[in-house]
């Protein structure tokens, strides 16, 4: 007779002690669920006979109206009913035992409290936000989570700030689109199995502390400043190389100086100016004194 390792012995008594557990868990359920069915079918046996005692004042209960933009979810002894939401449209259902649960399939608008974030670059500012959603899947909306809309809200608010924490300040106001279009993503993920899309999100505001304000209007002044010199400088410089060029074409003749004189006399003339101060060159007071034999000084 063949001899069994002890380990060999553990592994046919736990396999074994698995088979005997399995089972009755596995008819327990099936009893559970059938006893259930018969239960939901008794009640809804003597709903049916309520109904048809007091009818026709029973349809003011049995009988509801849904409009187009609501669907309403039928629990029935905490089931769903049909798999499905009902609507729009009339739709009848059983007293004491269906609870109605209505959703809104319109695109719903909330505003995102302002939000003080520490941004990358360790710059507190203020942001607020607006967010467009709606609820596409009804059963879903009611199912796996409380309160759709309030949720989907609170989660803006924490991906805002998550999301904001990791852009630095110049990002943050140069790039709204891109930061926008990354939050949609991930609340568009998030909210899924919810049952909820996110259409829309907008980054409406992005408030800066007052003296950062002004350490940023004074950096800008200060930078239009520098530019302003450096334009007014470069002017300066092509200035100073047109005096150059004109100085070297009006030197090759010998009356070019002259007629420059006349000429500003002639402008400053035209100006009614009752006293002109004209400078006379040496070389026409040179000549002015060799013709009258006059010394020199």
């Amino acid at each position: 007779m063949a001899s069994s390792s002890p380990a060999h012995l553990m592994e046919e008594g736990r396999s074994s002690r698995d088979t005997t557990q399995g089972q009755p868990a596995t008819s327990g359920y099936q009893a559970e669920h059938s006893e259930a069915g018969i239960c939901s079918t008794i009640l809804a046996f003597f709903s049916w006979i309520l109904v048809i005692l007091f009818f026709p004042f029973s349809l003011l209960w049995c009988v509801k109206i849904v409009t187009e933009y609501e669907r309403v979810v039928i629990l029935r002894l905490g089931r769903v009913v049909g798999g499905r939401a009902k609507g729009p449209g009339l739709f009848f259902i059983l007293p004491c035992l269906d609870e109605l649960k209505k959703v809104d399939l319109r695109t719903v608008v909330y505003d995102v409290p302002p939000q003080e974030i520490l941004t990358k670059d360790s710059v507190t500012v203020t942001v607020d936000a607006v967010l467009y959603f709606r609820i596409f899947q009804p059963i879903l909306s009611v199912t796996n989570v409380t309160n759709a809309p309030h949720s989907t809200w609170l989660l803006a608010q924490t991906t805002l700030r998550n999301v904001l924490g990791t852009k630095s300040l110049q990002e943050l106001l140069s790039h709204r689109e891109q930061i926008s279009q990354e939050m949609l993503n991930i609340l568009d993920k998030a909210t899924d199995p919810w049952g909820v899309r996110v259409e829309r999100v907008e980054v409406k505001d992005v408030r800066l502390p007052k003296q950062l304000q002004r350490a940023m209007a004074a950096e800008a002044e200060a930078s239009r400043e520098a530019r302003a010199k450096v334009i007014a400088a470069e002017g300066e410089q092509n200035a100073s190389r047109g005096l150059k060029e004109a100085a070297n074409i009006m030197n090759r003749s010998k009356g070019a100086m002259q007629l420059r004189y006349l000429q500003t006399l002639t402008s400053v003339a035209g100006e009614k100016n009752h006293t002109i101060m004209f400078p006379l060159p040496l070389d026409l007071l040179n000549r002015l004194f060799d013709t009258l034999g006059a010394p020199r000084s």
